[in-house]
């Protein structure tokens, strides 16, 4: 037999041996075995009674010249680029969402094909495609506000039911993605909002509220709804900004002066 022969056997006799390996393995571990969980968005826009282009929709006086104070900032050619700022107009003068209407106008507004618009309007979270409540809540429950008491199960000193979420989710008879009857909040699960250090956090409309416990959370929804004006940021007076709950660590006397050093810098 020729050294080609031979060659050509031994990968034949390999190929059967693979495939009955892999015929009658009945154990083999699957790649991943997370089941799959669909999105609470839906990015194809459907016709409904309250959302349709028939339903007219253009900025007011006050709108319009912010509107046009923004496109001041662009080149003629190149004004298509203030349609973020634009779509945030109209979702902030029409009751907190941007419907089928607002992103026409502003396509027409800035001369630019309305699917260019859609496209920038179902891909960033922040333009709301169906309507919210009076208080858009959005709570964080990412890794740091999730181990600070956030979301359940995450934290050894957060009693079952007393977390953020919990606690929202019972004071408001709602479940995140939806909105009290009488249409005063709107419940979110968010990611990250980048206030760390004061978890756990949410933020409602455009403000931030910090430093969250189950009292705090539950007078900041009452106060909400009674229509008071409640303070942004650390809420139950323990910190002011994001300073040590204990105290001061660093930087606890005057500076020193720069005379000390340069008496030329006086």
């Amino acid at each position: 037999m020729s050294l080609r022969a031979a060659a050509s056997s031994a990968l034949r006799g390999a190929t059967r041996s693979s495939r009955g390996v892999v015929a009658s393995s009945s154990s083999a571990r699957a790649i991943s075995t997370s089941a799959p969980r669909a999105s609470d968005s839906i990015f194809v826009h459907r016709d409904t009674d309250y959302n349709n282009p028939s339903i007219p929709f253009k900025f007011n006086d006050q709108m319009l010249a912010q509107a046009k104070e923004i496109i001041s900032h662009y080149p003629p050619q190149y004004k298509k680029a203030a349609v973020i700022p634009l779509l945030d107009l109209g979702q902030r003068q029409n009751s907190g969402w941007t419907s089928i209407s607002v992103m026409n106008y502003v396509a027409e507004l800035l001369e630019m094909p309305r699917m260019r618009v859609y496209e920038v309007a179902s891909f960033y979270t922040m333009f709301n495609r169906e309507p919210v409540g009076k208080y858009f809540i959005q709570l964080c429950t990412t890794t740091p506000c999730a181990l600070r008491g956030a979301s359940p199960g995450f934290s050894s000193f957060v009693q079952p039911g007393e977390s953020i979420l919990e606690t929202m989710v019972s004071h408001l008879g709602i479940k995140p993605g939806q909105t009290t009857k009488d249409g005063m909040f709107t419940l979110l699960e968010v990611e990250c909002l980048g206030a760390c250090a004061n978890a756990p956090m949410a933020q409602v409309n455009d403000f931030f509220y910090e430093d969250l416990t189950p009292e705090t959370t539950r007078k900041l929804l009452d106060d909400l709804k009674a229509g008071k004006v409640v303070k942004a940021g650390p809420q139950g007076g323990v910190r002011h900004t994001s300073e040590a709950a204990t105290g001061r660590t660093a930087l606890t006397s005057k500076p020193t002066g720069t005379e000390v050093f340069r008496a030329d810098f006086a």
